[in-house]
């Protein structure tokens, strides 16, 4: 009976701390979107930038694996290159030491008056702001709560024989205790895939007396590379630089862990000459309450020092991921790559994955416009070939439009702040409008293989039609082309202009339907030229509805 308390209480603890980590890095992400954008805007081939980005970004979203993912992203989205990915997962592992200093603040007592200060603001603040503040507030009490049950429920274990037998091995002070105690931390990060509750739970055991300081600074080792084990898994399926960043990860924190083990027992020795205080001192209540501030104090150490060794090193270690995973020259694909659970990656970075995605999709359709041009001009080798290209092209835009549809849908299930969901509704829309465009471009080249193809773009029919493609094509350019700056557009102008050119569409089609009556075309002519005119008109009109679809009030 007392074993299972024991795991009913740890694995409940457990789910306050997680339930407390998630509600504190959701608000903390809501109510700093815009610092996460205007930090990703300013990520350069500086390398020292690019780590202070990604310490900063870490420390707002509370997760390493978080914004190791969100690189990975990037990267495969063409954001980033692999040199600024390194720099910021180097500063990932910076961000995430505050999780351990979070925790290891000595008012994890208070962790129940913390929760009853959070709700108040959470349930009835009149601004999202106030309602943020107050999901802080909440889950650090939380965090402190849970904390407090695992610490308890594991304060048993100091008094039974067989369990303190059996991790006898991993208490050892000697290198092999201290490999083991890496391995598993590493393993049991791998299956959790979180750090920070494998950092929760190895301080609720040191806390307890139940580890002491050399096993469970051991153990914050073997987290540091059971965390690559995310964006490994996230970087599958992706670009062969986003591969290589998530190699990268995985490299650098192996490295950083073998260059430290190999010294360990100087390194536990000068952690504990760092940091005032036993790490064996026993309070009052039974706590070893000094350990928590050595366990965070090492854990920041490992990683702004392997940082420090390999900023200078970032070059050859962007040498070695290349030389491992080498470009097999395999074929674009033209698609976003879901990265796992949207609800794990950070709204303000997915939208940015959206965004550059349309952008992709536009220049395809731009390039389907190229294309249908020449092949009404005749200016192709091949119209079969050409046709054939369109409709490749408008089939990868098809899939696209699915699939950021998909991904925002999927995105929309997590909390979102207006704005990030004011976003989200206009990149489906654009997405869909420019799906549409495609789609007529296409209609335009199959009107190509009617049979009267030949006698419809002839003389001053010809010359309307050119005229009229080539402006609707200047107005697709400048309704589409402030996709990345949302709200740049100028709403009446383009009104005008696609009022103008629906009015010119009619002209046109009245004028060629005088030249078949007087029988200068062929009556067969008008229908093909009218299909021809109402395309053009209609990518007219959905451009218009992209302009629409991006403008914010």
């Amino acid at each position: 009976m007392e074993v299972f308390k024991l795991v009913y209480s740890v694995l409940g603890g457990l789910g306050v701390f997680f339930y407390g980590m998630k509600t504190m890095s959701e608000a903390l992400q809501s109510a700093a979107g815009d610092v996460i954008k205007n930090a990703i805007n300013i990520i350069t081939k500086n390398r020292i930038t690019s780590i202070a980005v990604g310490t900063v970004i870490t420390m707002i979203v509370q997760s390493s694996s978080v914004t190791t993912v969100m690189v990975v992203g990037f990267v495969n989205a063409g954001l980033m290159n692999l040199t600024q990915a390194i720099g910021v997962i180097l500063g990932a592992n910076i961000g995430t030491t505050i999780t351990g200093w979070i925790i290891s603040i000595k008012v994890s007592k208070y962790g129940l008056l913390f929760i009853g200060l959070g709700i108040f603001p959470l349930m009835f603040g009149k601004t999202n702001r106030m309602r943020q503040i107050g999901r802080v507030i909440f889950g650090v009490g939380m965090i402190f709560f849970g904390l407090k049950i695992m610490s308890g429920a594991f304060k048993p274990l100091r008094s039974m024989p067989e369990f303190l037998e059996s991790i006898s091995y991993f208490s050892g002070q000697h290198y092999g205790s201290y490999f083991a105690s890496i391995i598993v931390g590493c393993l049991l990060t791998m299956i959790i895939q979180s750090s920070s509750a494998m950092l929760g739970i190895t301080i609720a055991l040191a806390l307890s007396g139940v580890i002491q300081f050399h096993t469970a600074a051991a153990l914050v080792l073997g987290e540091n590379i059971g965390t690559t084990i995310t964006a490994l898994l996230a970087s599958v399926g992706t670009s062969v630089n986003a591969k290589r960043a998530a190699r990268a990860h995985a490299i650098f924190n192996m490295l950083g862990v073998v260059i430290i083990f190999s010294i360990f027992p100087f390194y536990i020795e000068f952690i504990d000459k760092l940091v005032p205080g036993d790490p064996n001192f026993v309070n009052s209540a039974g706590e070893f309450s000094n350990i928590a501030v050595h366990i965070a104090s090492g854990h920041t150490f490992f990683n702004v020092l392997a940082t420090l060794v390999f900023i200078p090193l970032l070059t050859p270690l962007s040498r070695i991921v290349v030389r491992i995973t080498p470009d097999k020259k395999t074929k674009e694909q033209h698609h976003l790559v879901m990265l796992g659970d949207t609800r794990d990656l950070i709204p303000a970075t997915a939208l940015s994955q959206v965004r550059s995605e349309i952008n992709r999709m536009k220049k395809l359709v731009d390039k389907c416009f190229v294309l249908v041009k020449d092949l009404l001009e005749g200016n192709v080798k091949s119209r079969t070939e050409t046709i054939s290209k369109i409709r490749d092209y408008e089939s990868i835009i098809d899939n696209q439009q699915k699939e950021i549809t998909l991904f925002i849908v999927k995105l929309m299930t997590s909390p979102l702040s207006s704005e990030e969901s004011a976003e989200g509704q206009i990149y489906m829309k654009v997405a869909d409008e420019l799906e549409s465009v495609s789609d007529y471009l296409e209609r335009i080249t199959l009107y190509t293989k009617r049979d009267d193809f030949e006698d419809v773009l002839v003389g001053e029919a010809r010359k309307d039609f050119f005229e009229f493609f080539k402006d609707v094509e200047s107005f697709y350019e400048e309704s589409s082309d402030g996709i990345m700056e949302l709200g740049s557009i100028d709403l009446s102008t383009i009104h005008r202009k696609s009022e103008e050119l629906r009015q010119k569409a009619s002209r046109i089609r009245k004028r060629h339907l005088l030249r078949v009556s007087d029988n200068v075309y062929k009556p067969l002519t008008a229908l093909t030229y009218s299909d021809l005119i109402v395309a053009l008109r209609k990518i007219r009109a959905h451009s218009e509805n992209i302009s629409e679809a991006q403008h914010i009030e």
